[in-house]
């Protein structure tokens, strides 16, 4: 909004607008402090800047905004937005942001599909580039044209956007089999036992790589975590490292740093879907593991309580898209509890000798 004052017998126009940097100018008549407040509130409605905006990348924003968010709450290394920025800059970053087009947008998803993600997790990236590119040019003064939005419709229509849905992918046992022996014999052994840890811990990647020998009670089998919590942000939990999970602990060297497996989240994804690749095995994830070690909690017959304790949840309800049982397996445990009961027509023969007629 304009305002033209009289100040010291010369007339200063003053022009604020939410999202632009506040200008102001004085002069001797009153009629060019009018004319110069209603051509820059024109400019400002049309995006255009006298800033540096037409120079701007995308990369110089993303810092601007990590910069801006250092007053209140920064961005945490381990965070998944930290990821997503850092994404941002690597596929997205050398383009001047008023010159950027649909199309490049596409091309920043279809690499993102090819390297694995899925329609959700791009959706959050194009998201967050619009968070990126509105508050981030704020506090540079500047305001870019909403190329999010502008590029949401083709996005769809490509589907390589959308809905998070609900996913029930696991892997089978042959599939995880070939994975970890491939990432063992051409990435190393920590990236194999990383990958099966998560799969019986049902820990999220960030988790697992942060843990440290220094957080665990040997007597207890219990470590502390840190995890993300839907209102406090991030909490310290005691989990508890049952069956396999403890025995893949015990097995592994020292680390200088203390961890347990001393590697980089954003590189254990990055290798695990190279091995995925290479062994044509479809639609499998990294975080699919935590999908795994959920599901194996209650086919071993863990409450949802119980199992609450183990992945984190907070809100029960979220449990239940991790719990892909199979009928079999409820009627399986049946015949478990029954033994006496008639077989299955499908289980093989028993092993035990038959009994003869007396």
């Amino acid at each position: 909004m304009a305002s033209v004052t009289l100040v010291n017998g010369k007339w200063r126009a003053l022009v604020r607008r939410v999202g632009h940097k506040s200008k102001c100018k004085t002069f001797v008549v009153k009629a060019q402090a009018d004319r110069w407040a209603r051509q820059v509130e024109a400019e400002m409605d049309a995006g255009v800047t006298s800033s540096p905006g037409p120079t701007v990348t995308v990369a110089e924003v993303i810092k601007a905004y990590e910069k801006l968010r250092e007053a209140s709450r920064p961005v945490a290394d381990t965070s998944t937005e930290h990821y997503q920025l850092k994404t941002l800059t690597a596929g997205l970053g050398h383009h001047r942001v008023v010159a950027m087009t649909p199309q490049h947008l596409v091309d920043f998803a279809a690499q993102r599909k090819e390297d694995g993600a899925g329609p959700y997790t791009i959706n959050m990236d194009v998201s967050k580039l619009g968070t990126v590119l509105r508050y981030g040019g704020a506090a540079m003064g500047v305001v870019f044209p909403d190329i999010v939005g502008t590029s949401r419709p083709l996005l769809t229509h490509l589907r390589l956007i959308g809905g998070g849905g609900k996913r029930e992918r696991r892997p089978t046992e042959d599939e995880l089999r070939r994975v970890l022996r491939r990432l063992a014999e051409h990435r190393g052994l920590v990236y194999a036992e990383a990958v099966a840890f998560s799969a019986v811990s049902a820990m999220r990647r960030g988790e697992v790589c942060a843990l440290r020998r220094e957080d665990i009670n040997p007597d207890t089998k219990i470590v502390e975590v840190e995890r993300k919590h839907p209102r406090k942000g991030k909490t310290l939990e005691r989990v508890p490292l049952l069956g396999e999970a403890w025995d893949i602990i015990q097995r592994q060297p020292e680390a200088e740093d203390g961890r347990i497996f001393p590697i980089e989240p954003g590189t254990l994804s990055k290798y695990f879907t190279e091995a995925c690749r290479h062994l044509s095995i479809p639609d499998l994830h990294l975080h699919d593991m935590r999908h795994e070690g959920t599901s194996r909690l209650f086919e071993e017959g863990y409450q949802i309580h119980e199992a609450a304790l183990v992945t984190g949840h907070k809100d029960w309800r979220n449990l239940k898209r991790y719990t892909n049982l199979r009928p079999e397996d409820l009627t399986k445990r049946e015949r478990d509890k029954r033994p006496d009961a008639p077989p299955h027509p499908d289980s093989p023969p028993s092993a035990s000798p038959s009994r003869g007629k007396s």
